[in-house]
């Protein structure tokens, strides 16, 4: 059934990247058709927020009552969006000369067409990549994610990421961000704190070998281990979120990047399922499905 779905979109779309096709949510426009998710839950399960389609988020919203309907806007539970914020990191400021080597670095080969082939993207995303499976990290995964959940805590906010199946632990507990980290991670050192209703997050000691995003036609942007990162994050209504992230990095920019609020929707019918980047996946979906769409040719 997974090549089966993976198949059909690639048919359809001809986009033949496997970080966006496997497995693939259909995301049918109105239609006759049944209201069926693109992949049903087993009984007594709810979908996985990437295999809903817009008949099925409506009906859960009218199930759950999400319009109009109380909440706390301290609390942030929830599953929260099916794909992420593709447009996060857009028109970034300059580079400083570190900043613009290490994006130069991020472009890659292209095709006997003059097309980029994207070979430098290590995570999962780059279609003509030697997959490594390196973590996207944050705050890539705010980008492009299949959906993620926020649980409260009482001492700690944990933000599930259903692509890649990864977490990231937010202390609440009054603690400081390291001045010198003992060592460097890919999804940071998360603190966060409450101003008014807004949940405010600030985190460092970042892993320099992820990217913010992919950018277009070919490459990443880059960041150094001296990223900051600081998120705003306000509960609008009971059924969205806004969010809004501010990158610190003058190693590799010249101004802070301020990136627009972006508002992500409740999910009520769904819950996390998993998606792991698994490089024997990618290497059949190469062989059986990209190379005969893209080259004609088969392994």
């Amino acid at each position: 059934m997974r090549y089966r779905i993976i198949a059909s979109v690639v048919a359809l779309s001809g986009v033949a990247s496997f970080a966006l096709a496997a497995p693939a949510q259909a995301q049918s426009p109105e239609s006759a058709k049944p209201a069926i998710a693109s992949v049903p839950p087993p009984p007594g399960w709810k979908t996985c927020p990437r295999c809903q389609n817009e008949q099925d988020k409506q009906k859960a919203n009218a199930e759950y009552k999400v319009e109009g309907r109380k909440f706390n806007p301290r609390d942030l539970s929830g599953v929260w969006g099916s794909q992420g914020v593709g447009t996060t990191f857009r028109n970034p400021p300059p580079f400083t000369p570190w900043g613009q080597q290490r994006f130069d670095a991020t472009i890659g080969e292209k095709n006997a067409a003059g097309e980029p082939l994207h070979t430098k993207d290590t995570s999962g995303e780059g279609a003509g990549s030697q997959i490594n499976c390196d973590p996207k990290g944050w705050p890539r995964l705010h980008v492009y994610n299949y959906g993620f959940e926020f649980i409260m805590l009482p001492d700690r906010v944990l933000q599930f990421f259903e692509l890649t199946h990864t977490w990231r632990t937010i202390w609440t507990d009054g603690r400081r961000l390291p001045d010198d980290p003992p060592e460097l991670h890919w999804m940071g050192w998360n603190i966060g704190r409450w101003e008014g209703n807004t949940f405010v997050v600030e985190s460092n000691g970042y892993e320099d070998r992820s990217w913010l995003s992919d950018t277009m036609p070919d490459g990443g942007w880059p960041h150094s281990d001296e990223m900051r990162v600081v998120e705003r994050w306000r509960r609008l209504s009971y059924g969205s979120l806004e969010a809004q992230i501010t990158i610190i990095d003058p190693k590799a920019y010249t101004k802070p990047w301020v990136t627009p609020a972006a508002t992500i929707p409740l999910m009520p019918g769904a819950e996390l399922w998993e998606d792991y980047c698994v490089p024997s996946d990618y290497g059949a979906f190469n062989n059986e499905i990209h190379l005969p769409v893209a080259t004609g040719e088969k392994k």
